[in-house]
């Protein structure tokens, strides 16, 4: 039975690698999403029939139940809400690893003597992560939903509280270590206390951070999750438990170092909550408006896109909540036929999280060859008719390259203004996530086409098919 179950943990690690490869290419995703299903089926099935499995009663009512739930919200949720489901389930797995932590130092098991400090410190670890990782999931949670501001909570000395509290966590964990055995669990105080503090360490972190990082603060929680499973597997001695949370744990801070690169902001400083920034808000606005916008309707933004031999579209979250991709698509593909140049360009935190509009995109069934990244089509809007802004702001503001005072300065951007005309359809001159107002909106070769993204759309499809 032990090769057996060894045999199933290697497939399915296996499956788990083949699917975070798979997920990194759009042609190749719905494959790698199959392979982590049948990973995750037969890690199920592998543990459930070990022999020191019996409580099948409980397992089945937990899982089946779970299972129902899981499936009826991906149902149902719409991809705009897709950060939000991500943020949620990250929580999950962070308080699952702080009651597991708990249990297993009630009711330790297959723990030999003389490993009982070993085995305390996986516990205090994993319980620590899996708090942290729980409330700030729930914070980032209601931050992207709307029900709390995205406006970073910026305490005096927040630095020096988070470094004093995390030593205080520090010596209960040595108190924990080195006094938490015997008969009346003595060391369930410090662990209860450091479960409260982490606890606040997580909500303070992500409350320190603006809404423009809040995308990489999603990733970041990913990677507790893992790191969070991961101490979980070491606290139940479940090898395939360990290696499925150190992949998500490692691919989570990867991802989150890549995008931190995208928007130019420290690694370190997000993991601090904006340590050295004013955690992504504004630290100066310019007042007024920065010149005259020039306002255009759907019958001029079409003799534009007619007479237009070269356009390049920008998606942002505004075209994810219009859901105008599939008109959009339709579109594009109209464009095509008419023997004209249409690209997408990608920015690597459009949308709420990494390949947001890709997905969107893909769902649409826009080719996947006219759909490239940043630094693929960033050199070549000097050479096109038409630059096309669909509910983006932020990664398409040039104060990023012209205002060093700017919050986003130094964030790489698309250079559509660079393009000889630019369309930008919204819905008002509000400003993106960031907070801050783009002057694109009021460049000579720049129109803007207010209205929902979709009712837009649809008219330039009705009127591109008359």
């Amino acid at each position: 039975m032990t090769g057996l179950l060894t045999v199933a943990y290697i497939a399915a690690s296996v499956l788990f690698i083949l699917s975070l490869g798979g997920l990194s290419n759009q042609e190749s995703a719905r494959r790698g999403n199959l392979y982590g299903i049948v990973g995750m089926i037969i890690a199920l099935v592998a543990t459930a029939a070990q022999p020191s499995v019996t409580g099948y009663g409980v397992l089945a009512a937990a899982i089946i139940p779970g299972a129902i739930v899981g499936a009826m919200l991906a149902a149902r949720v719409a991809m705009t809400s897709m950060p939000e489901l991500v943020a949620v389930l990250h929580s999950f797995v962070g308080l699952a690893a702080v009651l597991v932590g708990i249990a297993n130092y009630l009711s330790p098991t297959g723990v030999k003597p003389g490993e009982e400090a070993v085995h305390a410190i996986e516990v205090y670890i994993g319980v620590f992560v899996g708090s942290v990782t729980f409330t700030g999931s729930i914070l980032a949670y209601l931050k992207l939903k709307g029900s709390v501001s995205g406006k970073p909570l910026i305490i005096p000395g927040r630095h020096m509280l988070n470094a004093g509290l995390t030593l205080v966590c520090v010596y209960l964990g040595y108190d924990f270590v080195a006094n938490g055995h015997g008969a009346g669990h003595p060391g369930m105080t410090p662990l209860l206390i450091m479960t409260a503090i982490s606890g606040f360490i997580g909500f303070h972190l992500v409350a320190a951070i603006g809404g423009a990082d809040m995308p990489v603060v999603v990733s970041m929680l990913n990677s507790y999750s893992g790191w969070a499973a991961s101490a979980a597997g070491f606290m139940l001695g479940n090898d395939l438990l360990i290696i499925t949370g150190a992949l998500v744990g490692s691919s989570g801070a990867i991802l989150s170092y890549i995008m931190c690169r995208a928007m130019n902001r420290s690694f370190i400083s997000v993991i601090l909550g904006g340590f050295g920034t004013d955690g992504g808000t504004p630290t100066a606005k310019k007042d007024g408006p920065q010149g005259e916008h020039t306002a255009v309707e759907v019958e001029e933004a079409v003799e534009i896109l007619r007479e237009a031999k070269s356009v390049i579209i920008i998606p942002g979250y505004g075209m994810a909540v219009a859901q105008a991709q599939h008109s959009l698509a339709e579109a594009v593909k109209l464009l095509r036929s008419q023997k004209k140049e249409v690209r997408f360009a990608i920015h690597p935190v459009a949308g709420r999280l990494p390949g947001h509009m890709n997905v969107l995109l893909a769902e649409a069934n826009v080719p996947y060859d006219i759909v490239l990244e940043m630094d693929e089509i960033n050199d070549d809007f000097p050479d096109t008719d038409l630059a096309l802004v669909i509910g983006a702001n932020d990664i398409v503001n040039p104060d990023a390259e012209d205002d060093p005072a700017s919050p986003i300065a130094g964030m790489p951007v698309l250079q559509c203004w660079k393009a000889k005309q630019t369309i930008v359809m919204k819905r008002s001159m509000g400003s993106g996530y960031a907070g801050v107002q783009n002057p694109l909106f009021f460049k000579d070769n720049n129109d803007m086409l207010f209205g929902d993204a979709k009712k837009n759309v649809d008219a330039i499809l009705a009127k591109l098919r008359d």
